[in-house]
């Protein structure tokens, strides 16, 4: 089955993000969409450990210790950039001042509901951060995701069986399947993978989609 890369589903949602938008990156794969931010279109990217105006990953050989993004991953800062309190930063996402968040996903349902902290299995280690504040105050929520689990199973299905992160709150979500656009009427296929079918698309999707 014909799949979107890891770069190209990034460079998808870097495609995406509208001039002067005030971005938050999620922590995994979402922090590859600043590599593919058109070098002439400002975006203002936001790091929730309290940065604003993060640039892409810098050289390999030309990494600074003391700039990382919430993974821990190591940055740049673009001119005019600003450093500040973690509580400030927190300040920002829960007060509706992000255009967009990216955020990873466990599973979204049909109804925009996400899941991304925590599995619910005995052994898993939740992590939330700042995803709940971020799903909440952002004011558009984009999920980039593998369709399907290592196990085959969809991770977009009618109700989200792990515990919620936010409740109908993601607004599109990215996979290496397809691009899906959460609407009251139900999922609707924004880009399919090259070659594939809609009906091909739907036998690996748990929730019923709407054809482009």
């Amino acid at each position: 089955m014909s799949k979107f890369t890891r770069d190209q589903i990034a460079a998808r949602v870097a495609q995406d993000i509208f001039e002067g938008a005030y971005v938050n990156l999620g922590i995994g794969l979402p922090t590859k969409v600043a590599n593919f931010l058109p070098a002439d279109r400002e975006v203002f990217l936001h790091s929730e450990n309290g940065l604003l105006g993060m640039g892409p990953a810098p050289a390999e050989g030309e990494e600074d210790e003391d700039l990382i993004n919430a993974g821990k991953q190591p940055v740049t800062v673009l001119t005019g950039g600003s450093y500040f309190h973690h509580a400030d930063s927190f300040a920002m996402m829960r007060g509706g001042h992000l255009d967009i968040c990216v955020l990873g996903a466990f599973q979204v349902s049909a109804k925009g509901d996400l899941a991304n902290w925590h599995t619910g299995a005995p052994d898993a280690i939740p992590a939330v951060g700042g995803a709940m504040d971020l799903a909440i105050g952002a004011k558009q929520v984009f999920v980039m995701m593998d369709h399907q689990t290592k196990t085959g199973e969809s991770k977009i299905v009618p109700e989200c069986t792990y515990p919620l992160t936010g409740v109908a709150c993601v607004n599109r979500i990215f996979t290496d399947l397809a691009v899906l656009d959460v609407t009251p009427e139900g999922l609707r296929v924004v880009e399919m993978a090259p070659g594939l079918s809609f009906d091909a698309l739907q036998a690996v999707t748990s929730a019923p989609l709407l054809a482009p």
